[in-house]
């Protein structure tokens, strides 16, 4: 699962049928997700299409929470 770091949209990779994440950032162009479940320590920046440090992780307590 994948994180939105502007509005906290979660979605599914890019190895998933359909790609939320992705879908999301072509939709909205908020440029950074973070690997949420489980919690990977890693983002991306869909601008630069790069790995990005993130050094404050989203903490994750208890189930995915719902957006939108």
């Amino acid at each position: 699962m994948r994180l939105c770091r502007a509005c906290g949209h979660v979605g599914c990779c890019d190895d998933s049928l359909h790609r939320h994440a992705t879908a999301h950032h072509r939709a909205t162009q908020h440029p950074i997700i973070e690997g949420y479940d489980p919690p990977e320590g890693w983002g991306w920046c869909f601008v630069d299409e790069t790995m990005v440090d993130l050094p404050d992780q989203t903490p994750q307590r208890g189930p995915i929470p719902r957006y939108g």
